[in-house]
């Protein structure tokens, strides 16, 4: 047997990975994450559409099981997970989730609430006549095919797409450095806007931009931006669309009346939106609303009942559009592949110019490919023609030559085609009323021949059929369809400024807090929570397994909780949003970017004017103002500049006029508290200098009342003569008798 010889070349690492990994972002890019502009489709939309084509499931056919279109596609066409595939199919069949559906779905395939469907073995589908027009073409030669994977079948590169599916339909997807983001549009807006395109390629934008109000979306919602920005969005290609729930007031008996939440956002659940707004009843922040309940059926119906009825419906739904997401930000990032090639941020007319380029590449191949066939047609009529006027002598060199093929062509003048069409004609095809027929047949083919070469050689002609063509699906999905008809409304300017005034007045109404106690816990591993009333540690406080308490902190819910972080941030969080005490709480992360390497330092309710002392492990440390440190933000507020490899370690209030300092070696300093100078930011002074080690902890204190230890001892003015000095000096070792722990009390 011969010696099998490894394949081991010598490469730089960094080479080697930056191929790799270029190899696998490129094909998370074009193959995975973002739509071509052409057809707006993934791959992996692309080959369940194409398929479901194959089995025969258009529109007028019956149901298959989607196991076996999965199935079909993952063998044949996309060799991925058959989750991610029948994913792909479900969400094409979700009417909430696609403006215009391309699957038609019978079965249980998910709903709003964010229920997932059945599995695919249960479920059934076939092609929607949006898919077909998608489709239509691919017999005739109007796209590129390749070959699948294993090289067995082909698929089409691109799909010839009728419709501007790309905005139509909407596409999402995040790639490696890059993500794409594309609200659906209405389709007999767009349709209208290509045909002004068309029309005129230089056409303005205001033009365009007048045809194409905004997104439409499934769910319908209304629209709350100016036109303006909206204009910026489709002009640059990024931006966002702010949507709002729609609403409707209800009356009730005694003036009493209801507000029901019949359209809500794109995309959004709608049973997390009310078990959020049922979360924010209980913590009481919805000052205005009483109860919330779901009556929903087919359509949606969320009924929100007021305080009083003395409330205003439209300060209630401010309210809620502040704290919910009745109301969301929907991001535009037009990021497509142009061409299936190269990924770019596409502006509206770009991608309407692209839709444009492509159908009429589909229509001049479709033309030429009709005019082969065409040409291939004439041929084998241009033979028949020339036999009927002899069928005699036709029959006598069949009756009597062994190969009729040869002398038919010679004595005809006929090619092999029109031979071989000749042979295989049937004898009741020779009566005089087929000739006729063929005759009226080569007359027509001749004129349709003639104004296909008209079409292929004037760009005007093109155009005028790209214009018919679009009215076409305009009459069949546009705004005249049920189909079509727009479901999300754009704001006009007198609506969205009665929207700014009453969330001016709704903002004053959140920050009205009643002012309770609060106990705040939160234990070593950072799990948050917030009970009513000022309680005692004890065993009622229950912690995940391995876990225990850290901070406990009285406060009111009109406080602010601050937090110091070992990477010398701080943070600040409302006492009246803190989650409330059932279970174990929440992550302290998901309030705050604390990064996995930080931790906190010190949690406490903010007093304004109170003064904090700062240390860190390189035994740097300053005074700076509590109102100075109050962070506005998630990401917190840099005060204290931590050396790598260091860490903010110590907070505590400033009190007394002295400052004691201990190190991880046991040496201690006190020195006058004006040594220290007060900083808003920076890394500060030394407290006190070590040779190895660092600063274990620090404290403020009245030099006359005495130092107490972590013991609780209190050690006298006289008792620390000897460790008094100046700040930065190594200090000496701690009195005998001093806490083992080497730490001060805790105030």
């Amino acid at each position: 047997m011969a010696d099998i010889e490894d394949d081991i070349r010598p490469e730089q690492l960094s080479k080697a990975l930056a191929e790799r990994y270029l190899a696998y972002a490129l094909s998370t890019i074009t193959q995975r994450a973002l739509p071509d502009v052409r057809d707006g489709l993934k791959p992996v939309h692309r080959r369940v559409l194409w398929a479901m084509r194959l089995l025969g499931l258009n529109p007028a056919a019956g149901f298959k099981k989607c196991a076996r279109i999965v199935g079909d596609t993952m063998g044949k066409y996309h060799p991925h997970g058959d989750q991610s595939i029948y994913d792909a199919l479900v969400r094409l069949a979700q009417e909430f989730s696609v403006r215009y559906p391309l699957v038609e779905g019978q079965g249980n395939f998910g709903n709003v609430d964010g229920d997932n469907p059945a599995a695919m073995r249960y479920t059934e589908s076939r092609l929607t006549a949006v898919a077909e027009a998608l489709l239509d073409g691919l017999d005739e030669n109007a796209v590129d095919f390749r070959a699948t994977y294993d090289g067995e079948e082909e698929e089409p590169v691109v799909l010839p797409a009728a419709i501007p599916h790309l905005l139509a339909n909407g596409s999402s997807g995040i790639a490696v450095g890059m993500a794409t983001s594309i609200p659906p549009h209405n389709l007999g807006e767009l349709c209208a806007a290509a045909t002004a395109l068309i029309e005129n390629p230089n056409v303005q934008d205001r033009t365009i931009f007048k045809l194409v109000r905004g997104p439409d979306f499934p769910t319908g919602g209304i629209v709350i931006d100016d036109a303006a920005a909206i204009v910026e969005s489709y002009r640059t290609g990024r931006g966002s669309f702010r949507v709002r729930a729609r609403w409707k007031r209800e009356e009730g008996a005694r003036g009493m009346y209801q507000l029901v939440v019949h359209e809500i956002p794109y995309q959004v659940q709608k049973a997390k939106l009310i078990e959020r707004i049922a979360e924010l009843l209980e913590q009481k922040k919805l000052l205005l609303l009483d109860d919330v309940h779901d009556e929903s059926a087919e359509d949606i119906r969320i009924v929100l009942t007021p305080k009083s009825r003395t409330v205003e419906p439209d300060l209630l739904m401010e309210q809620l559009f502040r704290q919910t997401d009745l109301e969301t930000r929907v991001p535009l990032n037009m990021n497509v592949l142009d061409r299936g090639l190269v990924p770019r941020v596409m502006s509206l007319r770009e991608v309407l110019g692209a839709f444009i380029d492509h159908r009429r590449e589909v229509l001049e191949r479709r033309s030429t490919h009709r005019l082969e066939k065409i040409a291939t047609r004439l041929e084998v009529l241009d033979g028949y023609l020339a036999v009927y006027l002899n069928l005699d002598k036709v029959i006598r060199i069949i009756r009597t030559e062994d190969e009729p093929k040869p002398k038919l062509m010679k004595a005809f003048a006929l090619s092999e085609a029109q031979a071989d069409a000749i042979l295989n004609m049937r004898l009741r095809s020779l009566r005089k009323l087929e000739e006729m027929e063929i005759r009226a047949e080569h007359a027509a083919l001749t004129g349709e021949q003639a104004d296909l070469g008209k079409l292929l050689g004037s760009a005007k002609l093109k155009s005028e059929r790209l214009i018919e063509e679009l009215k076409a699906i305009d009459a069949k999905f546009g705004l005249k369809t049920a189909l079509g008809r727009r479901r999300t409304e754009i704001a006009e300017a007198r609506l969205i400024a009665k929207v700014e005034a009453i969330a001016d007045e709704a903002a004053t109404l959140e920050e009205a807090v009643e002012k309770e106690p609060i106990t705040v816990v939160c234990s070593q591993k950072g799990w948050l929570r917030s009970f009513k009333g000022h309680q005692e540690p004890g065993d009622a406080v229950k912690y995940r397994e391995g876990d225990r308490e850290r901070f406990w902190i009285h406060a009111e819910t009109t406080d602010k909780l601050m937090m110091l972080a070992t990477d010398g941030r701080f943070f600040t969080l409302d006492c009246a949003r803190l989650p409330g005490g059932r279970g174990n709480g929440e992550a302290i992360r998901t309030f705050i970017d604390l990064p996995p390497e930080s931790d906190l330092v010190a949690m406490f309710a903010h007093q304004p004017g109170r003064k904090l002392l700062l240390a860190a492990t390189t035994g740097h440390g300053f005074v700076t103002a509590e109102d100075d440190a109050v962070a506005m933000t998630k990401a917190g507020k840099r005060v204290m500049n931590v050396k790598t490899g260091a860490e903010a370690t110590v907070c505590r209030f400033v009190g007394g006029d002295s400052i004691a300092v201990v190190g991880d070696n046991r040496k201690m300093i006190v020195f006058a508290l004006d040594e220290l100078p007060e900083m808003a930011r920076g890394q500060g002074n030394y407290l006190q200098r070590y040779k190895d080690g660092g600063l274990l902890d620090a404290t403020t204190f009245t030099w006359k009342d005495g130092l107490r230890d972590e013991n609780n001892r209190t050690w006298t003015a006289a008792e620390l003569k000897e460790w008094r000095g100046a700040r930065a000096q190594a200090g000496r070792l701690v009195p005998r008798g001093w806490a083992k722990s080497g730490k001060f009390a805790v105030a």
